[in-house]
């Protein structure tokens, strides 16, 4: 169970607090059961509301600034994803983003990222579902890693360029 005030990953909402732990009934029935309410990090104000034995949507604590750091210093090991099927690309970046896992936003990133370049050495755009996917796997990972770091999100990316540029 998770603690009030610890920042946890709650599915594709990304990086939420939680408010607090308590007891509620939902709607047409009579049974109380735990529920978590969550403030998304980066939509103050909005709640989610979730039952602590939610099975159906993935929660996780949010990574350390250790694993945070330990990550970072992994980038340029972080294969890309493997896609041989371009009927299945949009697929394989669904899946990706379902693990709610920081390495395969980062695996997702660098995909993308070097699809993008190669699109537009062949003078194409890069396609409106990449730029989509781009985003979403930016935002999570580095509303995530903000939190673990405490460090401001928009600073994120440079933070982690600079760490992987002085690695050598």
């Amino acid at each position: 169970m998770f603690e009030v005030g610890e920042y946890i990953i709650y599915g594709n909402i990304g990086v939420c607090k939680v408010l607090e732990v308590k007891k509620m009934a939902p709607p047409g029935t009579k049974t109380d059961k735990l529920y978590y309410e969550l403030e998304p990090a980066y939509d103050k104000g909005r709640r989610v509301y979730t039952p602590v034995s939610n099975e159906k949507v993935l929660m996780r604590k949010i990574v350390t600034a250790k694993e945070a750091d330990e990550l970072i210093h992994r980038v340029k090991e972080i294969d890309t994803l493997q896609i041989r099927d371009e009927k299945l690309r949009e697929e394989k970046y669904k899946e990706a983003m379902r693990t709610c896992s920081c390495e395969e936003w980062i695996r997702m990133i660098k995909t993308l990222y070097l699809r993008g370049k190669s699109r537009q050495a062949e003078g194409k755009k890069i396609t409106s579902s990449d730029a989509r996917y781009l985003h979403l796997a930016e935002e999570n990972l580095y509303g995530e890693l903000s939190i673990a770091l405490k460090i401001p999100k928009e600073k994120v990316e440079d933070f982690i360029t600079k760490r992987v540029e002085t690695q050598g």
